[in-house]
């Protein structure tokens, strides 16, 4: 069961008791993201996540991590488009210590110079390593190609000439502005008493931040195309077409479409492209859905010769897609894989604290297994064939990092 309360200064709190499991994971969930950056600060969330783990005013960087080590627990952070958050998960008893440390680095931190400076540095290295592996390259090209200047199009790490920008003033700004209390969310799962609320709301219930204005700069799709020449063994495409923004009433009609798509072994690109005709090793199609937009993603990698073949055998799988449909086979298999998916991750409570997290960050509701189940078998045939005429149009983008960076005119 979910317990929720909000804080007399917007911060929300979501507690699931798990009596059967012996840990408890907490994560503090901030709305905010690269989405909410602009050109000369793209990166700043990200980075801001790193430096909450350089050292607050009562512990250092290395008190932060033995602080864990030392009861045996976990503490980690991750930053995507539209959130960041920051986690631990821990042994029950040692629930209110993490809740502590989690406290004090979202408080506390100094963002010393000198730490500022090391951590950069850590940050320009993950940037490079980022551009060694061109099968990720190649989706941040494509969210480009589909959103333009839109916030969405930007990538998450940012980029050299705008991490050498951030100081400890910019960043508490930012904290200022974007970590406001109605923004924030703070995510209980595990073996703790309801109780556990009221040890949240004494570090969490009182503090302010800015008046947070919120731009209604709502993205479109387009019809784009972005490549880059890089010295790789292999051509990365990605395909995307318009999908479907969080919450949407046929999103189950769709994540089922994506999965008899490319979402399995079994899927229809996998046995087409990799089976049949053995052009890649890696492909696959997944959704992103945002709080206003969504993209449906295809990826393959394969030769640079056997590009024009992998391109021309995608458009084949999806043509037959659209015109004879899926079979009742596809459809059970489908959306029994989506039902084991979730109830397999519900056994994880990192898994639900997540889940309860985005709900109610990005939905503000939270629908239980059986409604979720529920939705799943409602959907048909009939709405994902009428979904995949939806989607997989002429409208597409595409995005190509090969030895030579040319697309070919027929894509």
């Amino acid at each position: 069961m979910i317990t929720k309360y909000t804080c007399n200064n917007g911060v929300r709190i979501v507690l699931e008791q798990i009596p059967t499991v012996r840990s408890v994971a907490i994560g503090i969930w901030i709305g905010t993201g690269s989405r909410n950056e602009n050109p000369k600060t793209n990166g700043i969330s990200h980075f801001l996540e790193h430096m909450f783990f350089k050292g607050t005013t009562t512990r250092s960087a290395k008190e932060i991590a033995e602080s864990f080590d030392s009861i045996g627990g976990q503490v980690n952070a991750f930053t995507s488009k539209e959130y960041t958050c920051y986690y631990a998960k821990v042994l029950d008893t040692h629930s209110k210590f993490a809740l502590d440390v989690l406290a004090d680095m979202f408080f506390n931190s100094t963002f010393d110079e000198t730490e500022l400076k090391k951590e950069k540095n850590v940050v320009l290295e993950e940037i490079k390593m980022y551009e060694d592996t061109p099968d990720d390259i190649v989706h941040d090209l494509l969210s480009r190609a589909v959103y333009g200047d839109h916030p969405l199009g930007y990538p998450i790490l940012g980029t050299e000439e705008t991490l050498n920008t951030f100081n400890g003033d910019s960043l508490r700004e930012y904290i200022y502005e974007r970590y406001t209390p109605e923004n924030v969310v703070v995510s209980i799962a595990g073996n703790v008493p309801e109780t556990f609320i009221k040890e949240v709301e004494q570090y969490f219930g009182a503090y302010q931040g800015g008046n947070r204005e919120e731009s209604e700069n709502v993205p479109s799709f387009h019809s784009n195309k972005n490549s880059r020449k890089k010295e790789t063994e292999q051509a990365h495409l990605c395909i995307g077409f318009e999908g479907l923004r969080v919450g949407h009433e046929d999103i189950y009609s769709l994540i089922t479409l994506n999965n008899i798509l490319g979402g399995s072994m079994s899927s229809r690109l996998f046995q087409d492209v990799r089976e049949q005709k053995g052009l890649a090793y890696s492909v696959f199609s997944y959704h992103s859905a945002y709080q206003d937009s969504g993209i449906v993603t295809i990826y393959g990698g394969t030769g640079a010769k056997q590009l024009n073949v992998l391109f021309e055998t995608i458009q084949e799988t999806l043509n037959k897609l659209k015109q004879d449909g899926i079979t009742d086979k596809e459809l059970t298999n489908s959306k029994e894989q989506l039902k084991g998916s979730l109830m397999l991750s519900l056994e994880s409570t990192n898994s639900r604290m997540s889940r309860n997290g985005k709900n109610e960050l990005l939905l503000k509701r939270h629908r239980s297994l059986d409604e979720i189940i529920e939705q799943i078998d409602q959907v048909t045939k009939e709405s994902v064939n009428d979904m995949g005429s939806r989607v997989f149009t002429d409208n597409y983008s595409i995005s190509l990092i090969s030895p030579d960076g040319d697309i070919p005119d027929t894509f």
